[in-house]
């Protein structure tokens, strides 16, 4: 591997809140950024664009979208106006297409908090071009997988390629207020075990998320899960750059896949 060969990524990007309280996860984005040759583009798939086909955005300039309720006034004030590139999106609608895939560019896909929240952390200059690409709903975990592994090769010509999502996400179980809340059972249990069976490279086991312990309670819905799905395609050895757990049953976790 060549030093300009950049990694696949797993980033657990938490609450909206975290762009405001870095907590231990900003620390660790920021050191990763600073470990890392510096990209000359991104492309990520967030847990907050859901869809039916598959897409890329290939606006110029996306706008910041906060997509979300309820927060402080400040945190609808940031913006990360980091370019787009349709240049780039282009080579993954063609790189997909190859590989099988029925892609489409859309370039009016605003930015939103999953692409913004954690690169505004490691890189909050904003001046490296950003693509995202959908999370589509109706594919297997399979095939969630074959698009970073269709995407991978990207990665030697210096285009940094993320998964944006959480190890774990039941909002309705978050102890929001007070002091950390001990981190539960079933928590723990789903993320060692998932982290055992890559550290292991049993990625089919992953893949087999039905039968994981516990999902249907750390993942009632799966779009948080689905991205690592997509970052364990982009490289074959694992590594974990972060572990922690935020508000309880929170995972912060973040996984480098080389």
């Amino acid at each position: 591997m060549n030093l300009q060969t950049l990694p696949g990524l797993f980033i657990s990007h938490g609450s909206p809140m975290l762009a405001l309280n870095p907590e231990q996860v900003g620390p660790a984005l920021e050191r990763l950024s600073l470990n890392l040759p510096k990209p000359e583009a991104i492309i990520v798939m967030s847990a907050h664009w859901e869809s039916n086909a598959l897409e890329v955005s290939s606006s110029v300039r996306p706008e910041t979208w906060h997509d979300f309720r309820g927060f402080p006034p400040e945190l609808y004030e940031i913006r990360y106006p980091a370019p787009g590139q349709p240049e780039l999106a282009e080579q993954v609608l063609h790189l997909l297409a190859n590989a099988g895939f029925t892609a489409h560019a859309n370039s009016t896909r605003p930015r939103d908090h999953g692409v913004w929240m954690p690169l505004l952390h490691m890189y909050p200059e904003a001046d490296i071009p950003v693509v995202e690409i959908s999370l589509p709903m109706n594919m297997s975990a399979e095939e969630i997988y074959k698009i970073g592994q269709t995407l991978a090769p990207l990665r030697e010509k210096q285009i940094l390629i993320i998964g944006s999502g959480s190890i774990t996400h039941n909002l309705r179980e978050l102890a929001w207020h007070g002091e950390a809340a001990t981190v539960p059972e079933w928590a723990s249990t789903f993320r060692n075990y998932v982290v055992s069976k890559m550290n292991h490279s049993d990625y089919a086991a992953v893949l087999d998320w039905q039968s994981i312990p516990h999902v249907e309670r750390n993942h009632p819905t799966l779009e948080h899960f689905a991205p690592l799905f997509f970052a364990m395609g982009t490289g074959h050895r694992f590594s974990i750059v972060h572990s922690s757990f935020s508000m309880g049953s929170l995972g912060m976790d973040i996984y480098r896949f080389d």
